[in-house]
C-alpha cells in the first residue's frame, strides 16, 4: 500500500476565537481524487486553509503531514515549496505585477532555480492556450479587471505551472459557464497522475463529471461526518444534504 501523500490526525482549527473544525481525521494518496462537501459554514474552506498553513487559523490541537514530514508548523511558503497548491474562492488582485511576472517569480521560488525568460513564455502561453485565455492576459496585472471566470482560469494556470504534488481547489468551478467548468475539469482530469493527489471542494459537481472520484467526505459542523465513493454525489444532488446528516 502507498504511504500518504497528506495525513491530518485530530485536528481541531479555530479562527477569530471560533472553533470551527473539531478533530479532523484525514488520508489522502498519490495517485488520488477527494472531494470534500457539506452545507455552508461546515468549516471546509477552512480545512484548505489549514491546510495550506494561512496565518490567521489557529490549530489548537492535531498534527497534519505533508509527505510522512510533519509540517504543522511550517509557514505557507514552505508548504508551497513542498508541493501544496491551493486554488482560492476569492483570488487576490495584485497591482503592478503582472501574470507572467508573478509565475515566472513563483515558479522560481519553488524550485529554487532561475526561470529563463523565453523557455518560461513558451510554456506559459502553450498552458494559457489549453485553458482558453488570451496571450494578452499575461501582460496583464494579476487578477486586476478580470472577471470571476477569468480569475479561476488564472488559478488553474498557476497550479499548471507549478506543478504542485498535491492541489487543493475552493470552489473553483463557482462563478463558470458549463464550458469553462468543463475545460477546467478537463485539464484538472489530466493533470492528475500517479504522484500527485487532488482534493476538490464543491457545491457544483459538474467539475467532477471528467474526475474518477476515489473518495467523497461530508463535512458538517467541523466534523466528518460520512465519507464514501462517488455514488453518494447522486444522492445529495437528489436528497441534499439533510439525507447524509439525518
Amino acid at each position: 500500500m502507498s504511504k500518504n501523500l497528506l495525513r491530518i490526525d485530530n485536528l481541531y482549527a479555530s479562527v477569530e476565537n471560533r472553533h470551527i473544525l473539531k478533530g479532523i481525521n484525514l488520508e489522502i494518496k498519490p495517485g488520488e481524487v477527494h472531494v470534500l462537501m457539506g452545507p455552508n459554514g461546515a468549516g471546509k474552506s477552512t480545512l484548505a486553509n489549514v491546510i495550506m498553513g494561512d496565518p490567521r487559523y489557529q490549530v489548537e490541537r492535531g498534527r497534519i503531514y505533508f509527505d510522512d514530514v510533519d509540517i504543522s508548523e511550517e509557514k505557507t511558503d514552505a508548504r508551497a515549496r513542498r508541493g501544496i497548491f491551493l486554488s482560492f474562492q476569492t483570488p487576490e488582485e495584485i497591482p503592478g505585477v503582472t501574470v507572467e511576472n508573478f509565475l515566472r517569480a513563483a515558479k522560481s521560488a519553488q524550485t529554487g532555480v532561475n526561470q529563463k525568460l523565453l523557455p518560461f513564455r513558451k510554456e506559459l502561453r502553450e498552458t494559457m492556450a489549453e485553458l482558453q485565455m488570451p496571450v494578452e492576459y499575461a501582460s496583464r496585472y494579476l487578477n486586476v479587471g478580470f472577471s470571476g471566470g477569468e480569475k479561476k482560469k488564472n488559478e488553474i494556470l498557476q497550479m499548471e505551472v507549478l506543478k504542485p504534488r498535491l492541489v487543493i481547489l475552493d470552489e473553483t468551478d463557482s462563478g463558470l459557464d458549463i464550458d469553462a467548468v468543463k475545460t477546467i475539469s478537463e485539464i484538472v482530469g489530466r493533470y492528475k497522475n500517479r504522484n500527485n493527489a487532488i482534493l476538490i471542494i464543491t457545491h457544483i459537481t459538474r467539475i467532477l463529471e471528467n474526475l474518477p472520484v476515489d473518495y467523497v467526505h461530508i463535512l458538517s459542523e467541523g466534523h466528518i461526518v460520512k465519507t464514501a465513493d462517488a455514488s453518494v454525489i447522486e444522492l445529495i444532488e437528489r436528497d441534499g444534504f439533510a439525507s447524509i446528516l439525518t
